[in-house]
């Protein structure tokens, strides 16, 4: 059931106006994040660490961005490469290169307090995730690339609380659901 929260979570992304992004300078945030109360976003933060990650995403924060970086900067290369893009592909690549330029900065701050293997780690991680538009990206059917490009859900919600730890050189274990005050299918406990 855990996932159906998550899920309702990416919804909310997702249903959020367009005419908002196209006034946004970074990435789209849901909720302002100077309205945010401390107890929503570890509420978000334990939510998204208590849900699986998908197959071959690294649990590592620093390694993990890097993964997301590359998943996100994939997808817009996948979709640079369609002469049948329209305006919402256009706008997808456009957040999405927001959203890239965001785990990139996250990366360079946190680099200089990372271990050579965390680093080493992080590279790996890039090289996978890259790894997997590759065949995406030799198809030579401009349907079925526009297809593949269509099919990419979005990258796990841990993504945006692993740039935030790293960029702030968070070093504590993320809040669990019990701390944050949330039952096992991310529901408030009364």
């Amino acid at each position: 059931m855990r996932f159906l929260t998550a899920a309702a979570l990416v919804a909310l992304v997702l249903t959020a106006p367009a005419v908002l992004a196209q006034d946004q300078d970074g990435p789209i945030a849901t909720l302002s994040q100077a309205a945010e109360s401390t107890e929503a976003r570890n509420a978000r933060e334990a939510i998204a660490y208590e849900t699986p990650l998908p197959r071959g995403a690294p649990e590592q924060d620093y390694p993990l961005v890097a993964w997301c970086a590359a998943l996100v900067e994939g997808h817009i290369a996948l979709g640079r490469t369609l002469t049948s893009a329209d305006d919402l592909d256009r706008e997808i690549m456009r957040l999405g290169a927001l959203e890239a330029t965001d785990f990139r900065e996250a990366l360079r701050e946190g680099a200089p307090r990372q271990t050579v293997e965390t680093r080493a780690a992080a590279e790996v991680a890039e090289a996978e995730a890259e790894a997997r538009w590759t065949p995406l990206m030799g198809l030579p059917d401009e349907a079925a690339r526009s297809q593949a490009f269509g099919l990419f859900f979005g990258l796990p919600g841990r993504c945006e609380h692993a740039a935030r730890r790293v960029r702030e050189n968070i070093t504590t274990a993320p809040v669990t659901l019990e701390a944050a005050g949330l039952d096992d299918m991310g529901m408030p406990t009364p």
